[in-house]
């Protein structure tokens, strides 16, 4: 069933980021406004900051992991104020996330495929990269079991998993459909469905042998 897309069937116009913000947050997934590109000049950011490290892909208030609801009410009125706001999504809340190479996850998805395992909801951004949602593994005992992600680690210096990105507390994705610099956007491969995510143990194999087989293809 249908429950967010960036596509047709959605509201157009710029009531179309607020309506996947309400629908999200019908799925019980906390949302907070992100920052977009701005539609005149040559930033690539709405943000105040200077050389953006990460242009249209950032909450947009730094309190954003106190803020983040699932309150209607709450989110009408910011995307009222702000309606080209991208859409953040908090993990290790309902979800955790797996981020891989576009290449990678075309792997993992024939793979899943093939042998008719669990997935879940899985976007892709801009084509460049794949974002898997799985079960959130809640709060371990072992710090040693959570795995760097964006916020504060390159991918390229993962060593088992190159370029892999798990997705956890403290951290955040974009949702379709948000918008990226140079007409990029963020899209549903296989959308939400309001269904029981997969374990990420499971999948994390998966995406493990496809990273390393997508890159050793690319050398």
């Amino acid at each position: 069933m249908l429950v967010v897309s960036g596509g047709r069937r959605q509201r157009t116009g710029r009531g179309r980021m607020a309506a996947a913000a309400r629908a999200y947050a019908e799925l019980g997934w906390p949302v907070i406004p992100g920052a977009h590109p701005p539609a005149a000049g040559d930033r690539t950011c709405s943000c105040d900051r200077l050389g953006c490290p990460d242009p249209a892909a950032h909450p947009l208030s730094g309190a954003w992991a106190l803020e983040a609801t699932v309150d209607t009410a709450t989110l009408d009125r910011w995307w009222s104020k702000r309606p080209d706001a991208n859409i953040v999504l908090p993990t290790g809340r309902v979800f955790d996330v797996f981020d891989v190479p576009a290449p990678a996850g075309e792997l993992a998805l024939e793979r899943i495929g093939r042998e008719g395992l669990p997935v879940g909801p899985v976007a892709s951004v801009a084509g460049e990269r794949s974002l898997f949602f799985v079960a959130t593994r809640g709060a371990p005992v072992d710090e040693d079991e959570w795995w760097s992600c964006h916020l504060d680690c390159s991918p390229e210096t993962i060593a088992d998993t190159p370029g892999m990105r798990w997705h956890c507390r403290d951290s955040y994705v974009l949702a379709p459909p948000s918008a990226l610099p140079y007409g990029r956007q963020v899209t549903w491969l296989r959308e939400p469905g309001g269904g029981p995510l997969p374990d990420p143990l499971r999948l994390l194999e998966v995406l493990s042998d496809s990273c390393e087989a997508a890159e050793h293809t690319a050398h």
